[in-house]
């Protein structure tokens, strides 16, 4: 049975989106919730219309994520850390603190989850960290560790 997404839905594709699937599927699950339209013509043509607003959404958020990418690369994150001997720190940075420090020193808000860090960073210095702005974006940051102040 062919239908018409009305949310997206992670195994069969977006909003807007016509797919083939089992009937009973589309009848007894994704049209009672609300979550497919049955695909006829009116519905074929909103459904166009839904996959147009869809591109126009995608391209706003990818230039929005582009002019990010200029502000994060420009200057580096510092981060107070306590540490030991030889620059090791006591705890970690995580990646929850890149995001408040991004969030802090450069005003732009980024989501912990977008940030690529693939083990915490327990070092004092220099370190590059990826931050996924968009499916096609990415930016990198640098974070400075520095060694805490007591005073």
């Amino acid at each position: 049975m062919k239908i018409i997404l009305a949310d997206d839905i992670a195994t069969l594709g977006f909003k807007g989106d016509v797919v083939t699937v089992a009937d009973g599927y589309a009848r007894n699950f994704l049209i009672p919730k609300g979550m497919a339209l049955t695909a006829t013509k009116g519905a074929l043509k909103q459904a166009e219309l839904m996959q147009k607003a869809r591109g126009e959404r995608m391209e706003k958020e990818k230039s929005e994520a582009a002019s990010k990418v200029a502000v994060l690369a420009a200057h580096p994150v510092y981060i107070s850390a306590r540490s030991g001997e030889e620059g090791r720190l006591f705890g970690s940075v995580t990646k929850a603190d890149v995001a408040r420090g991004i969030e802090d020193q450069l005003g732009e808000v980024v989501d912990r989850q977008n940030i690529v860090l693939d083990e915490p960073i327990r070092s004092l210095g220099s370190h590059s960290v990826e931050v996924r702005l968009h499916e096609q974006v990415n930016a990198l940051v640098t974070v400075e560790v520095i060694e805490h102040d007591e005073e």
